[in-house]
């Protein structure tokens, strides 16, 4: 299974990144490509330790077995998957082309990790290794969305 903890892979996705611009159109969902990039700059910072947030009851509930459905195999994500709401962009706007280099240096962080999990909001406490595989799901499920 592909993970973001492996070079090649991040940059693959870095340049499936590089393609985007202010112009591309979602083949579905409803966020535009400006409210995506910043929603995976937000997934990001979560997953770099910069953004904390506690896990959500339902996730108490539900999220364990979620994250092990979605890492059972090499199955991308499915369209409209849902979005915990810490990570849900309302407004449109914004500079893309800076919103993409922020992501795109989160993204190469992935490669100097030193914390062992995160405490996904809806997941729960996700490994290292969890959070490379979900990591890479989630990036090229985005990427997909807006055809690149």
């Amino acid at each position: 299974m592909k993970t973001t903890l492996d070079k090649a892979t991040r940059d693959e996705l870095i340049s499936r990144i590089s393609n985007l611009n202010e112009n591309s159109q979602a083949q579905w969902g409803k966020m535009s490509v400006s409210q995506m990039v910043r929603h995976c700059t937000a997934w990001e910072e979560l997953i770099s330790g910069r953004q904390k947030f506690k896990q959500a009851f339902i996730g108490r509930l539900f999220g364990k077995m979620a994250l092990r459905s979605m890492l059972k195999d090499e199955a991308p994500l499915k369209r409209n998957t849902p979005t915990s709401p810490e990570f849900k962009i309302t407004t449109n706007g914004g500079d893309v082309n800076a919103e993409k280099q922020k992501w795109i240096s989160l993204l190469q962080d992935h490669g100097q990790f030193s914390h062992d999990s995160i405490e996904h909001p809806f997941f729960g406490k996700m490994t290292l290794e969890q959070v490379g595989y979900m990591a890479y799901k989630h990036t090229d499920h985005h990427l997909r969305q807006f055809g690149c």
